[in-house]
């Protein structure tokens, strides 16, 4: 049976069909959810969640002959999310862990940086805690190297301004 009847089929309800094209499409999950994640681990939840998830969704698929597309997409997202959490988990663990500052400076400079927009605090966390580089940066949020710089500035800015009304400039 070709894979466009298995999809067709899938969609329909069948989960025997469902479960051939996921075992068809296994190794190659695997493979972009290690390149990815670079974590054994990491790469099977990954494919374990987009299992569900695609078995939850694969009604909505109105094209048969882009059933790979779509679970490919699946689990492209899940990998991203889970990347994304895990690097905000580790800016938290690094500004906890590794700033030698006392405690109270610590916890005041974050206090003042979370008073930023999202976007702003995720920048100055990346730039100057994690010693990331612009470009690095740029390639991270997915956005172009000049807006990492302009959007820099404006919250270097900002925070010049707090610290000169606290009178600590």
């Amino acid at each position: 049976m070709d894979d466009q009847a298995l999809v067709k089929r899938a969609i329909a309800g069948d989960e025997d069909a469902f479960l051939h094209l996921i075992k068809q499409y296994e190794q190659t999950m695997y493979r972009m959810a290690f390149a990815y994640l670079r974590n054994e681990h990491d790469a099977i939840e990954a494919i374990q969640e987009a299992t569900y998830r695609s078995l939850k969704k694969i009604h909505t698929i109105k094209e048969p002959d882009y059933f790979s597309t779509w679970l490919v997409r699946i689990l492209l997202n899940i990998c991203h999310d889970m990347r994304e959490r895990s690097r905000r988990l580790e800016l938290q663990e690094d500004i906890e862990i590794s700033d030698n500052a006392p405690n109270y400076e610590r916890f005041e400079m974050t206090d003042i940086i979370t008073k930023l927009p999202k976007e702003q605090q995720e920048l100055i966390f990346l730039k100057y805690f994690q010693d990331y580089k612009n470009q690095d940066i740029a390639r991270l949020q997915n956005i172009p190297e000049g807006t990492v710089k302009s959007r820099l500035h404006a919250a270097l800015k900002k925070l010049k301004l707090y610290f000169k009304e606290k009178g600590e400039l």
